[in-house]
């Protein structure tokens, strides 16, 4: 009963972080359950593969009513996302423990170093006016409302095509690691794609659901998602991203930066030194 409480808890404190920084819960949850908890990460990941859809339609949900997430970018990124995820999923079964921790690790460390390179290049949502003529092709433009400043924001996207390309290995860190990799697609939209913050966080939120659903059945007939792990889970990251959708619309972007920079440096150290530990 005890774990279950716990698990419950964590299960609210990563869908408020995860639907406001849109990482989608699993990027928090992986390294409480293995670091903290005692958990196989092989079951840890699997519970984060159900943590990632619980957060995604927890915060869809807010950010749909809101008009801040982009369904258009959405869809067509999740078309290289879903083929990167089931193709991570089956690489899973190759890997040993170890590597997973080493790979989780370098890529949290990664994030944190490109969210603190945008901090001191003071670059937090600035709205760029060059048209991609693939983006207006496909109508992947868009405007949203920001309540921080009560202002609607229209933006125009850039470099669809490496924004793609970075989608095919967020699917790949989705389907290895089990998590919804939204770290990589909000990357992908804010630094490639020149989105502004907020809507590339709503629109990772929805997007995760779609990538985990695609790599959650591997993870079930692999029988590495365990009901009592993964149902108080679900249930406190439901409550938690409901949550933190709302908070978010209202947080300025560098403050979202600022949020997100101790995190994942915190929980990069944690998994590369259990990495090491169990050598």
């Amino acid at each position: 009963m005890e774990q279950v409480i716990l698990i419950l808890l964590t299960g609210l404190l990563a869908g408020t972080l995860g639907a406001i920084l849109g990482l989608g819960g699993g990027i928090i949850v992986t390294p409480i359950l293995t670091v903290f908890m005692g958990i196989d990460i092989r079951y840890a990941v699997g519970a984060s593969v159900i943590a990632v859809i619980a957060t995604s339609s927890g915060a869809t949900v807010a950010f749909l009513k809101d008009d801040v997430l982009n369904m258009r970018v959405a869809m067509f990124l999740e078309i290289f996302t879903t083929v990167g995820a089931l193709l991570g999923a089956v690489l899973a079964g190759i890997f040993k423990p170890t590597v997973l921790y080493f790979l989780f690790g370098g890529l949290l460390l990664f994030q944190g170093w490109n969210m603190w390179r945008k901090l001191k290049g003071h670059q937090d949502d600035q709205v760029h006016d060059s048209l991609d003529p693939l983006a207006t092709k496909l109508r992947l433009n868009g405007t949203y409302y920001d309540k921080e400043s009560k202002r609607s924001i229209s933006y125009t996207l850039e470099h669809v095509p490496g924004g793609a390309a970075v989608m095919f290995g967020a699917g790949l860190a989705s389907g290895l690691l089990g998590i919804g990799s939204g770290a990589f697609k909000v990357m992908a939209m804010d630094g490639v794609m020149k989105m502004p913050l907020k809507p590339s966080s709503a629109t990772s939120n929805l997007m995760m659901g779609v990538t985990g659903a695609a790599s959650a059945t591997v993870y079930f007939f692999s029988g590495y998602i365990q009901p009592l792990i993964a149902v108080p889970l679900a249930l406190g990251i439901l409550a938690g991203s409901t949550f933190g959708s709302r908070i978010m619309q209202y947080l300025p972007a560098r403050r979202l930066r600022q949020l997100f920079i101790p995190i994942v440096l915190v929980m990069a150290v944690q998994l590369i030194y259990k990495g090491m530990a169990v050598f």
